[in-house]
């Protein structure tokens, strides 16, 4: 595989994470502008913002969490060289993953469906993560 088709999906998702950054600023921007809410109301505590913002904020915080695996493994993967075509399908597979979650989470943010996109990708990762392992371990 090519460097360009291992780090495709990487950019990708963070394209998506930039969106989700700038979807946030633009809620709290028009929250704190209405006069709804003073900075200083903010300052100490993210519980003040509306439920709106609120939602942003943690669909923006959670790509900070699991996703951080991902950018690992495809570092590592490409230092080893052991990107493979399956490695770039379940990379693929991962973001999208992420992308429902992303959606679920902005939108309807019902949480047994955005579970079920979350637990699609950890699954998804798990499957990387082992694969890597087992040919990092017995040398394949």
């Amino acid at each position: 595989m090519t460097v360009p088709m291992i780090l495709l999906p990487v950019f990708v998702l963070v394209a998506l994470h930039i969106a989700r950054a700038l979807m946030l600023f633009v809620e709290r921007n028009r929250v704190l502008y209405s006069g709804k809410l003073k900075i200083r109301d903010i300052a100490l505590t993210r519980e003040t913002w509306p439920e709106r913002a609120k939602q942003l904020g943690n669909a923006f915080q959670n790509q900070f969490e699991f996703p951080i695996l991902f950018y690992i493994l495809v570092g590592f993967a490409l230092i080893t060289r052991k990107a493979d075509l399956v490695f770039v399908v379940l990379s693929w597979l991962f973001v999208l993953s992420r992308f429902v979650h992303a959606y679920i989470h902005v939108t309807s943010n019902r949480v047994p469906r955005r579970f079920l996109a979350f637990l699609f990708g950890v699954i998804v990762l798990v499957i990387m993560w082992a694969m890597f392992a087992i040919q990092i371990m017995t040398g394949a």
